[in-house]
Parts: structure tokens; C-alpha cells; sequence
């Protein structure tokens, strides 16, 4: 009986480290730019998008999922999630990306960053009068935008000062991320220095027209594009569009253009043929040696 209770605590312990998180916030103080920010974090699990929602972020962080040790290859990707820079998806473009990266040997750290200040408990409905009219949602994220691409290079700063304490390869710290987590992903890319600019990339159904930056990195940094071809807010072409520049630049390009999934497909299984980026990425990852 003893040595049944012992292998059941083994189990449960393995299990307990399956996907071990940590919370780093990427400042020590208040973040530079939103000193006079004083509203609280919040979330949102009953709302239109029907999936849970983090808004209001004032205090930058990354959580990090580590795989098990023995899977780990040092491999390493910060994930942005999506919703126009005034909301994050953090489920189906966060933590369960982070855990599918788990599997197979890969640290993953999604990241919170800044984002437009929601002043109702209804998120959802707040951001989906803006976007009635993008133009206008260009000009209240603009100032945003610059803060949370501050915040995305702040972690791949942070992810690159840890990663021999993490076990992580110096040359294989990527950024991916969804729709605006996206434009962020180029943003941070096209505006960083040696000391934060990422590996490679996988920008997934981006906004292009919002990216800050317009140098692509002269040295080879192979980027993973993906989205789909009935865009319900019309993306489609932003990730052609970014394949043609990369392929002109004689960067290493892939592109995956889904008949359907529509917008914010994330992790969701929608039996659409997006289902299967997963499976495409995973195939770049191995081809490039992000993955054994």
C-alpha cells in the first residue's frame, strides 16, 4: 500500500512540473511612459468573444512555462497575444501555445503587455464599436503601440540576461505572435539592437499596417507566417504582403495561407484547415533545428 501511495505521489508530481510557471515583471518600478496609469488589471471571462480576456494591463510581465527537463532543447519563444492593443486573448494565443511549445522541449513565456485603457467591465463591447472604424483605432492604439513594442523588447532583454540560468540557447530565443501580438512580433523586430532582436519570428494573422520599424535584419532570421484567406477583418493581404518583403530581402520565408479559419483562429479547433498550423509550425520549427 505504501509503495502504491508513493508512485501516486510521483505521478502527481510529475505532473505538477509538467508545465511549471513563473511571473517576471519586465520593470522594477513603474513602467516608462505610463507612470500616471491607475488603473487595475482586470479580466474578462463572460463576454462576446466567448473566451477569457485580460485588459487594462499598467504592469508589463512574461510568465514563464518551462517544459520538463527532460524534453528541454533550449529553444526558447516569447508569445504576444492578440486583441487590437486593447485586450489579449490569453488563453488560445497565450498559455495554451505556451504548453502545446512545452511538448516539445521549447521554454515559452507569454507576454503581457501595455494596452488602451477599457473604461467599462465590458471590454469586448467597447472594442468592437472602435473597430467600426480602423483608422480612427490606428490613431488611440499609436501611442500604445510604441509602449508595448517597449515591453516587447524589455522581455526579449530579460528572456536573453536569464537564459544561461534558464538553460537556453542564446541563438534560438524566437517571438511569435496573433493579429495585434502580430504587429508587435515586426515591431519589435524591425525597431531592436543585437541585444533584443529575436532569432526568428512567427507573426500569425498580423495587422501590418500598425508595425513600427521598417528594417529587416541583414543577417538570417527566418520567419513563420500564417493566416487565412477569409480574414473576417480583412487581413489576409498583410501577410502576403510581408511573405513578398521577406522574400525580396533573401530572408528565409514561409507562408501559410488557410482557406478558411477566419480571424483569431488561435488554438481553437474549428475543423477549418487553420487547425493545422500547428502542425505546419512545428514542421518549420524541426527544419530550422528549433527543435531536435
Amino acid at each position: 500500500m505504501k509503495r502504491v501511495l508513493f508512485f501516486c505521489f510521483l505521478i502527481s508530481l510529475n505532473i505538477s512540473f509538467t508545465y511549471s510557471q513563473e511571473r517576471f515583471s519586465l520593470y522594477p518600478g513603474k513602467a516608462p511612459g505610463s507612470e500616471s496609469w491607475a488603473w487595475k488589471e482586470a479580466e474578462s471571462s463572460s463576454n462576446g468573444f466567448n473566451t477569457r480576456l485580460v485588459y487594462n494591463v499598467v504592469e508589463p510581465s512574461i510568465t514563464a512555462y518551462f517544459p520538463e527537463k527532460s524534453k528541454a532543447n533550449g529553444t526558447s519563444v516569447i508569445i504576444a497575444p492578440g486583441g487590437a492593443f486593447h485586450i489579449l486573448s490569453i488563453d488560445s494565443e497565450g498559455i495554451e501555445v505556451a504548453k502545446w511549445l512545452n511538448q516539445y522541449g521549447i521554454a515559452a513565456f507569454v507576454l503581457k503587455y501595455r494596452l488602451v485603457h477599457i473604461l467599462s467591465n465590458d471590454p469586448v463591447k467597447e472594442l468592437s464599436a472602435k473597430m467600426q472604424d480602423f483608422n480612427k483605432l490606428d490613431v488611440i492604439n499609436a501611442p500604445v503601440v510604441e509602449l508595448a513594442t517597449q515591453d516587447g523588447l524589455k522581455a526579449m532583454e530579460y528572456v536573453r540576461q536569464h537564459a544561461n540560468t534558464w538553460g537556453l540557447n542564446l541563438q534560438k530565443i524566437g517571438f511569435m505572435g496573433f493579429s495585434a501580438g502580430g504587429t508587435l512580433t515586426m515591431s519589435v523586430l524591425q525597431t531592436a539592437n543585437d541585444a533584443n532582436r529575436p532569432n526568428f519570428v512567427a507573426p500569425i494573422y498580423l495587422y501590418k499596417k500598425a508595425v513600427l520599424g521598417t528594417q529587416i535584419p541583414s543577417h538570417r532570421t527566418p520567419i513563420f507566417i500564417a493566416a487565412a484567406s477569409d480574414d473576417n477583418l480583412g487581413l489576409a493581404p498583410h501577410s502576403v504582403e510581408l511573405y513578398l518583403e521577406w522574400l525580396k530581402a533573401k530572408q528565409p520565408a514561409e507562408l501559410h495561407m488557410y482557406t478558411k479559419g477566419g480571424h483569431g483562429f488561435g488554438m481553437r479547433k474549428m475543423n477549418t484547415p487553420s487547425d493545422h498550423w500547428t502542425v505546419d509550425f512545428e514542421h518549420w520549427l524541426r527544419f530550422h533545428q528549433y527543435i531536435p
